[in-house]
């Protein structure tokens, strides 16, 4: 199953929403990246480490700008019409998930054609910690039971 797949089915399970804002909102983690080593069962170091320098970059100049103007759009902008403005949020939301996707894909490449075989709490804390500052184990583990 490609990892857009997965990642869609796991944004349906109890939790998984919730725990990725979480950890992206509070903890500066890239939920996109978190999601693929779980997908990828904690891939290689090397591939972690690209993957991770790709997502950070990718986040950087895209992601984040996205997402920045999509939350100021949610409040209203006088003298824009607010249906103008949510519309247009509306676009730019498609945009971020787009944006998801792009990084999803490129992700996927990176994962070899074999999976690591550790579980999704392992998984979690070397993509975390190879994203800089690792997210409390904690939260990461709020995640890792949500997607079991």
């Amino acid at each position: 199953m490609s990892l857009w797949d997965w990642t869609l089915e796991a944004y349906g399970l109890a939790g998984v929403p919730e725990a990725t804002l979480a950890l992206q909102d509070t903890h500066g983690q890239n939920t996109a990246f978190l999601l693929w080593a779980v997908w990828a069962e904690g891939p290689a170091p090397e591939a972690l480490g690209q993957a991770a320098a790709a997502a950070k970059a990718w986040d950087a100049t895209v992601l984040l700008p996205i997402r920045q103007v999509r939350r100021a759009l949610k409040l209203s902008q006088p003298p824009v019409d607010d249906g103008a403005r949510q519309g247009l949020r509306e676009d730019i939301k498609a945009a971020e998930l787009r944006a998801e996707r792009v990084l999803m894909e490129t992700l996927e490449g990176l994962a070899g054609a074999s999976s690591g075989g550790h579980g999704a709490l392992a998984s979690l804390q070397a993509a975390s910690a190879a994203w800089g500052k690792p997210a409390p184990d904690d939260a990461l583990a709020v995640l890792a039971r949500a997607l079991s």
